[in-house]
Formats: C-alpha cells, sequence, structure tokens
C-alpha cells in the first residue's frame, strides 16, 4: 500500500472508493507521483530523531513516507471528509497523530511543546496555493518552533521567494522569507504529478530557519516600511512610505526618509523594489 498510494490508480481508487472529489475551497490537488513524494522527503532531511508536522496529508501519500522516516508525524487537515480515507491509509502508522483543524487557527507553538517537548519541528506539506503565503508567515513568525520548513508551493510562489533586488518578482513576501529563513529550490514538479492537474507548475522549496535573524533591525518598524513601499511599488520610497506608512499612529514624512536616504549613501528617488533586506533593516534604526 504504502508503494502504490502514490499513483495515479490507487488515489482514483481511493477517492471511487470514498465517494470524494478534490474541494476547490480546501485547494486539493493530490500528489500521484511517488518519486517526487520521496524527494520531498529526502530534502527535508528527516531522521528518526525528528518530529513532522504535515500540513494538509490528503489521502495519506505522503504521510506514509514521513511515518517511516520520522520518529513521529503530526498531521493538521481542515477537511473532516478525509477521515475514513486516512483511517485506512494510515492504519499501520502507528506514530502518526491528526489533528482536524485549520492549520491557520493552530497553537504551533502548543503542538511543538506537547509533541516533541519544545523542541523543534521540521514542517513537511503540499500546500494549498490559495493559502501558501498566510500559512508561511504563520509558520516563519514562531521563533524556535521549527527548524525546516519542506513545502510544495506555486513555481511562481518560489520564484518570488527567491528573487533580489531589482527583479520583477521581488517583494514583501521575498523580504519577509528572507528574513526569518534561508530558502533553497529542491526541484520543479510540473502538473502532470497532481490529480487534479493545477493549470501551472510547482516548485518544491526548502526553508531552513535562521537561529538568529541576519540583520539588525526594528523588526516593527522594518515590517511596516516594506508594506507601504511595495504597497505602492512605483512610487519612490519616499512618497510610497510618506503616503503608505503607519505603525502605532506614527507616520512618517518624505522629508524624514528622503534625509535618511542621504545618509545612507541612497538616491532621494530610489524605489523600494531596489531596496535590500540589510538597507531596509538599517534604515529601520535610522528612523
Amino acid at each position: 500500500m504504502r508503494e502504490v498510494l502514490a499513483s495515479p490508480g490507487a488515489t482514483r481508487y481511493i477517492l471511487e472508493k470514498y465517494g470524494i472529489k478534490a474541494r476547490k475551497k480546501y485547494g486539493q490537488n493530490f500528489l500521484i507521483d511517488a518519486n517526487v513524494i520521496r524527494n520531498i522527503v529526502d530534502a527535508a532531511g528527516i531522521t528518526e530523531e525528528d518530529c513532522v508536522l504535515e500540513i494538509g496529508p490528503g489521502i495519506g501519500s505522503m504521510t506514509q513516507l514521513l511515518s517511516e522516516a520520522a520518529g513521529k508525524v503530526i498531521c493538521v487537515e481542515i477537511d473532516e471528509g478525509l477521515r475514513p480515507v486516512l483511517e485506512e491509509t494510515l492504519e499501520d502508522c502507528e506514530n502518526v497523530k491528526i489533528l482536524w483543524q485549520d492549520i491557520l487557527k493552530t497553537d504551533l507553538r502548543a503542538v511543538c511543546e506537547e509533541q516533541n517537548g519544545g523542541k523543534p519541528l521540521k514542517v513537511v506539506a503540499n500546500l494549498p496555493y490559495y493559502v501558501t503565503t498566510p500559512i508561511l508567515m504563520q509558520l516563519l513568525g514562531q521563533k524556535n518552533v521549527f527548524s525546516s520548513i519542506t513545502v510544495m508551493v506555486q513555481k511562481e510562489v518560489a520564484d518570488r521567494i527567491r528573487s533580489g533586488p531589482g527583479s520583477k518578482e521581488y517583494g514583501a513576501l521575498s523580504l519577509a522569507v528572507q528574513y526569518y529563513a534561508e530558502p533553497e529550490a529542491v526541484m520543479t514538479v510540473p502538473p502532470a504529478c497532481f490529480l487534479p492537474r493545477p493549470g501551472v507548475d510547482s516548485c518544491v522549496l526548502c526553508l531552513k530557519a535562521y537561529g538568529e535573524p541576519p540583520v539588525e533591525c526594528n523588526e516593527r518598524v522594518m515590517f511596516a516600511l516594506i508594506r507601504a513601499a511595495f504597497n505602492q511599488r512605483r512610487k519612490t520610497l519616499a512618497n510610497a512610505v510618506s503616503h503608505g506608512y503607519s505603525l502605532d499612529g506614527r507616520t512618517i514624512s518624505r522629508e524624514e526618509v528622503t534625509d535618511v536616504l542621504e545618509r545612507m549613501g541612497l538616491s532621494p528617488t530610489v524605489r523600494g523594489e531596489a531596496m535590500s533586506l540589510d538597507q531596509f533593516a538599517e534604515m529601520s534604526l535610522l528612523l
């Protein structure tokens, strides 16, 4: 069962047996390529010492391999309709526990404490595309809860996460992820590896969490600056921040921004899309 579940035939059989159809509201696209799943588990570097958090186990195709590699697997699944499926496909996986709830409403620090004695978890997931960014931000914002995050995302999103200043893909998501973790693209996955097929290529991304942030900054100010800069990315940074920055009731004038830019040796007409993480961090300390 463990080897054949991640195949078109086996997946269709399970779905038909239980009268289940992929639900668009949950962004379900089931992986049907066993080689891709093995590559994901290998990329995550799972060992028997690890406790793994899997988000959205689906019918259990990847969960089975995670169960073989890890000491313990905690799955968070929002779709109660999959309960009878997982009871069958994971019946021999004694080290798997399923939490039937929304990952965005889950107390992840409590899961870490209760399921792994407070030691960092490793995340492995085929993420629903429509909530990729909220889930990543929730995971990355949990200090010392996760040591690594290995996820399947849209290739377009992976490109944005890994991009740098000056590229069209570069933005608030790039900066946020790179502040918390080092992103590495593992492999591109074509639509044919899913059932149903998505309309775009996917990418397996491994995020290795930093023990400490790579830059010194005022974190709240820095992210408020980043939000303002990219909410109006075609404007100069001075104009975008003077119109869009707000934190604890404080606003920043155009003159304040241009003064700081001058002190940093930057043009007063620079745009946010040309600013590096280091530069946003420095600006957060100067304002």
